[in-house]
Order: structure tokens, then sequence, then C-alpha cells
């Protein structure tokens, strides 16, 4: 599985959450990119290491200064994952309605990201300094 494929399935995942109102898929994918980011056993390695094959990200990227020892996936993981149960938390938990709009948002920025390999947080924490 390659990482654009994996963006649109949890952006697909998040818009479905949110449809059918059903909590228990955001928490358990936020814990899933969490579990992921910090221990840096992803389903996308996984997998690949399955199969035998070693796939590209499929995702635009450039070049820029290092500053960080951190892949910028990892973040990227641990920011959606953050933003996303705050949003989502805040919404449903604490009834801040005005803020509804995030996390259905960042679901459909997710999987378009996915689709087109163009994910603009990602080309920020590269151009921030993350490998």
């Amino acid at each position: 599985m390659s990482e654009r494929l994996y963006l649109f399935l949890v952006g697909v995942s998040i818009l479905f959450a949110l449809y059918f109102e059903t909590e228990i898929v955001i928490y358990g994918l936020v814990v899933l990119l969490i579990f992921e980011a910090v221990t840096d056993i992803r389903i996308t390695t996984l997998t690949q290491r399955i199969r035998h094959v070693s796939l590209d990200s499929g995702l635009f990227a450039f070049q820029s200064r290092k500053r960080f020892d951190i892949e910028a996936i990892r973040a990227w993981r641990m920011f959606v994952s953050l933003v996303l149960v705050l949003s989502y938390f805040l919404v449903h938990e604490l009834d801040m309605e005005v803020i509804w709009f995030f996390p259905w948002f960042m679901g459909f920025a997710i999987m378009g990201a996915g689709a087109s390999g163009v994910c603009p947080v990602m080309l920020g924490l590269k151009w921030i300094g993350f490998r």
C-alpha cells in the first residue's frame, strides 16, 4: 500500500465516521495515527514488507534543508491526529458548533491529497525542515 492510498483511505474513514456519527471510528483512527507516529510501525511499510515490494510514497515532495531528524510523514500523522481529536472533541463534547467544519475539511483535504498526490500540510512540514 502506498502513502497516497493510505491518505485516501484515512480521508474516507474520517468522512464516513463524521457522516454516520460514529465517534469510535474517529477515536480509533486517532489512536492508530498516534501509534504509527510514535512507534514508526506503519501499515504502509508493513504491507510492503509482506508483499516484498518497495513502493514510492507517490506524494509530491521537494528538497529542503533538514532541521529535524523526524520524517515528515510521522509529523503529519501526529499533527492530523491532534487537530482531529481536538476539533471533534470541541464540537461534540463542549458544543462549540462554530468549528464543525474542521473535521469535515480535514476529511475532504486528506482524501483529496490521496487522490492527487499533493498534500499541503506535508509540503509545509517538509518546508519547515522535517525530512
